[in-house]
C-alpha cells in the first residue's frame, strides 16, 4: 500500500494552484480556475449532504467531456463516494444496465442522453441531474433533490458565511484501500464487468505519470502544462493522462468533448499546442499514410531519400513537418490501446520522432508498462513495466523467446469485478497474479512485447502458435488496405479486408483493379510469412468492422462460415 493518497493530492493541488486555469471547454470557452473548480466541488458536496448521499454510495456519470463532467467526477471521489463513469458510446440499454448493476443512487448526464432512457428501467436511481447546470431532470418519490438544487446558493452561503477560501479546500479522509471507481469494460446486459479500483490503484497511476519526464529529467506533466483532451474520459487511459494527472500537478486541460473529425482535431492541436499527446495509434498511422507516404513515393523527396547523405536532411524536414502538425510544442506522443503498425513505427524511429508506446488495461487503472524516455524506447515493444509499482512475469519456460501469458501483481491491480466472483477468481489467482489474457515476451530489463490475445491465438495441428494480429499488421501495410482480420476455419487461414475506399474513389480505382490489388497483396503477404501462417484467400468486406467503444474490432462477429468465405 502506498503512503501517498490521491484525494490529498487534489486537496494540495487545488490550494497550490488556486489562480491557475484548470479546465476549459474548447468549443464554448467555459473555463474553471482551480479555485473555481474547488468551489463547484464544495457546492456538490453540500448537495450530496442534503440529499443523504453517504461515503461508498455509487454515482453514475455519462456524457461528453465537459468541465462539469470533470467536477462531478472529482466531487464524487473527494466526498468518499464511488464514481461510475459510463462511456458515451454505450447504448441506452447498456447505460441503464450499468446504472442498475452498480446500484447507483444518482445519475448525472448530458441532457440529450435522457431521451433514450427509461426511468422505470432504473428503479434504484433517486434522481437524474443535468450536466448543463445540475438541474433535476427526474426525481423519484418527492422533490428532495430539487429543493437541494434550488437552495444550493443559500446553503453554500450558510456553509461559508465569510466566503470560500483555500483553507476550506479540505476533502474526506478516504483510505487507500477503499473502492473509489467502478469502471465498466462492457455494457452488455448479460455480461457486465465492473472493474473495482481503489484510491491506491489511482494514486499509483497518477504518481507515476506525474513524475515521468524526458532524458533531461524534465517532467512531461507539470504546473501550467497544456493538455488537449479528446479521448473519452470515461475510459481508463484517457482519464489518467488527459484528466487525473494534469489536475494533480496544476496543468490546464482543454476539453474537446469527444474525438472530433481529423481537421477539427488538428486545428485544436495547433491552437492548444500541447506538450504531451496520448492517443490510439490510428492517429499516427493515418498521418503517416495520408501525409508522409505520398511524399516518400513521389516527387523530389522520393529521389532525395535514395541519397545516403541527403536523406538525413529529408528526415529532419519530415520530423519538423510532423511536429508542426502537432502544434510545434510536442515533447512526447504516447500511443496506447492497440499496437502501432510496425512500418509506421520503424519510420518514426528513423526520423527520431518523440513517440513511445504504452501498455495497460482497465484492471490496472490502466498503466502496466511504458518507456517515458523516447530515446530508450525499443522498437515493437510496449515499454518497460513500472517496477516501482508492479511486478510482471511471463508464464513461459523461456520468457525472452517463448510467448506466455503476461501476469501482473502490485499497486495498480484491481480489487476484482463488482458482484462477479466467477470472473474475479478466473482473472486473479490465489497468489494475487492478475492474468491479463495477453501473450507476450519480456527482455531482462523488463521491456514487454505483446504477441496477441490468448483467446485469438491459433494452435495448428502441427503444434505451431499463430498470432493473427501479427499477420494483420503486415496486411494492413499493403496497398489499399484500411483494416483486416485473419480468420481460421478447419485448419486454414483466410483474410478479410476492408479496403481504403476513400483512396479508391479519389484515384478512380474500379472494382476489378481493387480485387487484382488484393490478389497481389495475398501473394506478397504469403511470401513474407511462415508456411503455416499463409492465407488461402483475401475477401473484400464492404464496410468498416464493428468496434467496441474502445475502438477494438469485435472479432467474434466475423467468422468464415457466416461470411461464406471460400
Amino acid at each position: 500500500m502506498l503512503e501517498q493518497n490521491l484525494i490529498k493530492m487534489y486537496e494540495q493541488s487545488f490550494r497550490a494552484n488556486r489562480e491557475m486555469s484548470a479546465v476549459t471547454d474548447y468549443f464554448t470557452g467555459e473555463t474553471y480556475s482551480y479555485y473555481g473548480f474547488a468551489k463547484e466541488i464544495a457546492k456538490l458536496h453540500i448537495m450530496f449532504d442534503e440529499a443523504g448521499i453517504k461515503p461508498k454510495d455509487k454515482i453514475s456519470l455519462v456524457g461528453r467531456n465537459t468541465p462539469r463532467w470533470c467536477v462531478v467526477y472529482i466531487a464524487t471521489i473527494t466526498y468518499g463516494a464511488v464514481i461510475v463513469p459510463i462511456l458515451q458510446d454505450f447504448t441506452p440499454n447498456d447505460i441503464q444496465h450499468i446504472v442498475n448493476h452498480s446500484e447507483s443512487r444518482l445519475l448525472f448526464l448530458t441532457d440529450s442522453y435522457w431521451d433514450g432512457l427509461d426511468e422505470e428501467a432504473m428503479p434504484n436511481v433517486e434522481a437524474v441531474m443535468s450536466l448543463t447546470d445540475y438541474h433535476v431532470i427526474f426525481e423519484r418519490g418527492g422533490d428532495k433533490m430539487t429543493k437541494c438544487i434550488d437552495q444550493m446558493t443559500e446553503n453554500y452561503r450558510k456553509r461559508y458565511p465569510r466566503g470560500f477560501t483555500s483553507d476550506d479546500i479540505k476533502y474526506a479522509d478516504v483510505p487507500n484501500d477503499q473502492l473509489i471507481l467502478l469502471n465498466y469494460t462492457s455494457g452488455t446486459t448479460g455480461y457486465s464487468k465492473g472493474v473495482m479500483l481503489t484510491v491506491n490503484n489511482l494514486t499509483g497511476n497518477v504518481m507515476y505519470a506525474s513524475t515521468i519526464g524526458d532524458h533531461n529529467g524534465e517532467p512531461y506533466f507539470h504546473k501550467g502544462g497544456r493538455t488537449l483532451s479528446f479521448l473519452p474520459l470515461a475510459h481508463a487511459f484517457g482519464c489518467l493522462v488527459d484528466f487525473l494527472t494534469p489536475l494533480a500537478v496544476g496543468g490546464h486541460i482543454s476539453l474537446l468533448g469527444r474525438i472530433p473529425a481529423p481537421k477539427i482535431l488538428l486545428s485544436a492541436i495547433q491552437k492548444v499546442q500541447p506538450e504531451v499527446i496520448c492517443a490510439v495509434p490510428m492517429i499516427l498511422e493515418k498521418i503517416y499514410r495520408k501525409q508522409i507516404m505520398p511524399l516518400l513515393e513521389k516527387g523530389p523527396l522520393s529521389i532525395a531519400m535514395k541519397l545516403p547523405l541527403v536523406n538525413e536532411v529529408v528526415f529532419a524536414q519530415i520530423k519538423k513537418k510532423l511536429l508542426d502538425s502537432f502544434g510545434g510544442n510536442l515533447r512526447i506522443f504516447v500511443a496506447g490501446g492497440a499496437p502501432v503498425n510496425k512500418e509506421t513505427e520503424a519510420f518514426l524511429q528513423k526520423i527520431h520522432f518523440p513517440f513511445t508506446v504504452g501498455y495497460g488495461m482497465t484492471e490496472c487503472g490502466p498503466l502496466i508498462s511504458v518507456t517515458p524516455d523516447t530515446t530508450q524506447f525499443k522498437a515493437t515493444s510496449c515499454g518497460m513495466y513500472l517496477k516501482d509499482y508492479l511486478t510482471v512475469r511471463i508464464d513461459s519456460t523461456d520468457p525472452q523467446n517463448i510467448p506466455g501469458e503476461i501476469l501482473v501483481k502490485g499497486e495498480h491491480v484491481m480489487l476484482g469485478y463488482y458482484k462477479n466472483e466467477k470472473d474475479t477468481v478466473a482473472s486473479i489467482d490465489a497468489d494475487g497474479w492478475l492474468h491479463t489474457g495477453d501473450m507476450g515476451t519480456m527482455d531482462i530489463d523488463g521491456t514487454l512485447y505483446i504477441r496477441g490475445r490468448c483467446k485469438t491465438m491459433i494452435l495448428t495441428s502441427s503444434g505451431q502458435n499463430i498470432y493473427p494480429e501479427e499477420i494483420e499488421d503486415k496486411l494492413n501495410n499493403m496497398p489499399l488496405v484500411l483494416e483486416s482480420l485473419v480468420l481460421e476455419n478447419d485448419g486454414k487461414l483466410y483474410g478479410l479486408v476492408v479496403p481504403d475506399f476513400e483512396t479508391c474513389e479519389r484515384e478512380n480505382i474500379d472494382r476489378a483493379t481493387l480485387e487484382a490489388t488484393m490478389q497481389e497483396n495475398l501473394k506478397q503477404l504469403n511470401s513474407q510469412i511462415a508456411a503455416y501462417e499463409r492465407l488461402v484467400s483475401i475477401t473484400i468486406y464492404p464496410s468498416e468492422f464493428e468496434k467496441t467503444p474502445k475502438k477494438s474490432i469485435k472479432r467474434y462477429l466475423y467468422n468464415v462460415a457466416k461470411l461464406g468465405i471460400e
